[in-house]
């Protein structure tokens, strides 16, 4: 008989956890690091989904056998190597027949095998309770091009609670955030991503964000905490500003950046909109990023105002790092972040 297991053992340390469920449903939302093996593939799933609606559970159940049959041999060779030597652990949607199908054929390799006690929906309940749980949030803000991410990425490397919501979301959260970024997760994904990485967290360190980065929603519970949590605003003169922006941004191409730029038309304003795309059209890199700057920082202080923010400044400079890290670290060891 397949062991049960808890969702609430997550992150399942020890186990290989495979995912029987269909491509599609895999793509919507699965949990991080598990592999897919789909039992029925979609368009078997949809068969045996018309099957029930037209002749009932019986009449599906015989198809689904009918179709699975003929792929015992690859799947248990497919589960065999999944688990190479580990723990398989598997999962469905509510832990019924497709994940106890799929773990007996196992089973009877002589595998000792497990089952996701609910699947992948007890799984989704834990996360959702979990990810809105109180926890204590300190903000990094400051305008755009200061280098938020990189700073975050400085002080978990430091071993700070800190987390990266635009990489979690892959999108920076504007217009041009989906640039050099990968496809972004759906928000139930999203959701799967950011609890992975606050669950072993009781205080965290998070950008000064919207509540939507790009497609991804930040969960209720979170947000909450954001808007009442601390803000230490990071300081960059406009030279750095500049010189990181144009940097970061030079190597896309010119009709992209244009094309995108055009999307700012009503916030920018049709006179400054025409001068930025007829600088990167020319090549003036660093012209376009002063031109954009002045959209970016004007969203800033709008959305810090409406948050109700009341930031505590905090100098850098990228030619001191080290000193500035120092300087940050000492100020968040202030908020009790550093334990």
């Amino acid at each position: 008989m397949p062991s049960p297991v808890n969702p609430h053992e997550y992150p399942f340390e020890g186990y290989v956890l495979i995912d029987v469920r269909s491509e599609d449903e895999f793509l919507r939302g699965h949990i991080p690091g598990a592999i897919n093996i789909p039992l029925l593939p979609n368009q078997d799933r949809v068969a045996v989904g018309t099957c029930y609606k037209a002749s009932g559970r019986d009449a599906a159940v015989a198809l689904g056998f009918q179709l699975i049959g003929p792929r015992f041999h690859a799947l248990y060779q497919s589960f065999k190597e999944a688990a190479d030597g580990k723990k398989p652990l598997f999962y469905c949607w509510r832990g019924g027949l497709r994940s106890q199908i799929s773990s007996t054929i196992m089973a009877w390799g002589g595998f000792s095998v497990h089952l996701l006690k609910g699947g992948y929906k007890a799984y989704r309940n834990h996360v959702q309770a979990g990810i809105n749980q109180p926890r204590e949030v300190l903000l990094l803000g400051g305008l755009t091009g200061v280098g938020k991410t990189q700073i975050l990425g400085l002080l978990k490397e430091k071993g700070y609670p800190a987390v990266d919501l635009e990489g979690l979301a892959s999108h920076k959260g504007s217009v041009l955030g989906s640039l050099g970024m990968g496809v972004q997760p759906t928000v139930e994904m999203f959701e799967n991503l950011l609890w992975q990485a606050l669950q072993p967290l009781n205080k965290v360190i998070l950008e000064s964000e919207s509540r939507k980065i790009g497609t991804c929603i930040l969960p209720q519970g979170l947000w909450n905490a954001m808007l009442q949590a601390p803000v230490l605003e990071v300081e960059v003169s406009e030279e750095q500003r500049n010189a990181r922006l144009t940097e970061e941004y030079a190597h896309y191409d010119a009709q992209e950046l244009a094309m995108r730029t055009e999307k700012l038309r009503k916030r920018l304003g049709g006179l400054v909109c025409e001068q930025a795309k007829t600088a990167i059209l020319s090549g003036e890199k660093k012209e376009w990023v002063q031109l954009m700057m002045r959209y970016y920082d004007k969203t800033y202080a709008h959305f810090t105002q409406e948050q109700g923010y009341h930031p505590v400044g905090l100098n850098w400079n990228w030619d001191e790092t080290e000193s500035s890290l120092a300087l940050l670290m000492n100020k968040i060891n202030q908020y009790g972040f550093n334990e």
